[in-house]
């Protein structure tokens, strides 16, 4: 797939750590041929992490994410470690850059530790390979190069690819679900919280693979489901809504037509959906001031008809019987501290990589904490879980 017709979403995440002044910087620049952060020899240069989407031969469509050095120091330097530990959340290969001169130091090894405790893919790249008399035997693992002559640096990224290859996985939205040839209707509501002019990326997403998959697709509002259904000489092998529709689409749709949610599919696609079940037996428990977190993986100019800060949190009071406490996180942001929640409503996740998905439902488990994602939570509060599971069971 080329540069435009892959989310940064979906395009394995490749990260760049090492202590400062490795040479982590340079390395980035060499691989990716381009000036994409900035190179001085003063220590601590890269104060944030720096990421960008490209298409990088032979690897193809990545996420370049070029971190500040682990070893930082100060009350800045915590933060910055902060922010570099943050990304190992959504990496899905680690490369550490090491000042081939010096070698590996007590902190990398810590790091290659973490990345095996975290089960990481990770290449160890020895840095200023052209200062160095004579170049060791490397292992599988290690590679010498120099950025500043460029030595070395198209190995790396032919070791980079293999590792790409290894690891992608095909999974599918849906397309395993239906057959070619097939009728799919997606629910599509355009109301005051829709983006003007586009549709938003999980209903991309999801009408592009059915394309590819060579599905019929039928887009509709709500209110025009019922005649849509009507009007077709065969019923649809499935319906796909919004997950706010759910309640309406339900009951317009036939008991013989099968029925889910774009939310649904996408805690299949990039989560573990068992869990994720699991935790929607929470919502009926709920009590007064319990605190539940709703957090969502993409930023957005909030409308006053909101899904995240005014539909779901009414829905749950109306649910519950409760007051709960919400509290809201959105993009990147997801608390260390999950142990004082009583439940987490997630989205569905589309704008986070896999690795950052799953990382924040491990986070919630190992805290004790259930969740859920609004999909299934919608469909809980409105009796109809069963029903828009059914298309996926396996």
């Amino acid at each position: 797939m080329s540069l435009n017709t892959t989310v940064s979403a979906e395009r394995p995440h490749i990260a760049f750590f090492g202590r400062r002044n490795a040479g982590k910087s340079s390395v980035v620049n060499a691989v990716t041929n381009q000036k994409i952060s900035v190179v001085s020899d003063t220590l601590g240069t890269t104060t944030d992490p720096v990421k960008k989407a490209m298409e990088l031969l032979p690897l193809g469509p990545v996420v370049i994410i070029d971190t500040p050095g682990f070893d930082d120091v100060g009350a800045l330097g915590e933060l910055r470690v902060e922010r570099t530990r943050e990304v190992l959340r959504k990496t899905d290969i680690a490369v550490l850059v090491v000042d081939g001169t010096l070698g590996l130091s007590g902190a990398d090894k810590a790091l290659v530790d973490e990345f095996r405790e975290r089960k990481l893919p990770y290449l160890i790249v020895y840095n200023k390979a052209d200062l160095l008399g004579e170049i060791p035997q490397a292992r599988d693992e290690e590679i010498y190069i120099s950025a500043l002559t460029g030595e070395g640096i198209e190995a790396l990224k032919e070791k980079l690819a293999l590792i790409v290859k290894d690891e992608k996985k095909e999974k599918k939205i849906v397309a395993d679900l239906v057959d070619p040839g097939d009728t799919v209707i997606l629910v599509i509501p355009i109301d005051d919280a829709a983006p003007k002019g586009r549709i938003i990326l999980p209903q991309q997403q999801t009408l592009r693979e059915l394309l590819d998959h060579h599905c019929a697709v039928i887009c509709c509002q709500p209110e025009e489901l019922s005649a849509v259904i009507a009007g077709l000489k065969n019923p649809p092998a499935l319906v796909i809504t919004d997950s706010q529709a759910f309640g309406r689409v339900s009951k317009d749709t036939p008991d013989n037509i099968p029925m889910t949610s774009f939310s649904v599919l996408f805690a299949r696609y990039k989560g573990k959906l068992a869990s994720l079940i699991s935790g929607a037996e929470t919502l009926q428990n709920l009590k007064d001031g319990d605190r539940v977190l709703i957090s969502e993986g993409c930023t957005h100019r909030r409308q006053c008809g909101d899904i995240g800060t005014v539909k779901l949190p009414a829905w749950i009071e109306e649910y519950s019987g409760a007051k709960p406490q919400f509290e809201f996180t959105s993009g990147g942001t997801f608390p260390d501290d999950l142990g004082d929640y009583r439940l987490i409503v997630h989205c569905g996740g589309c704008m986070l990589n896999e690795k950052e998905m799953q990382y924040r439902q491990k986070a919630a488990n190992d805290a004790g904490v259930p969740m859920v994602n609004y999909g299934i939570a919608i469909a809980k509060m409105n009796g109809i879980l069963d029903r828009a599971l059914k298309p996926i069971d396996n």
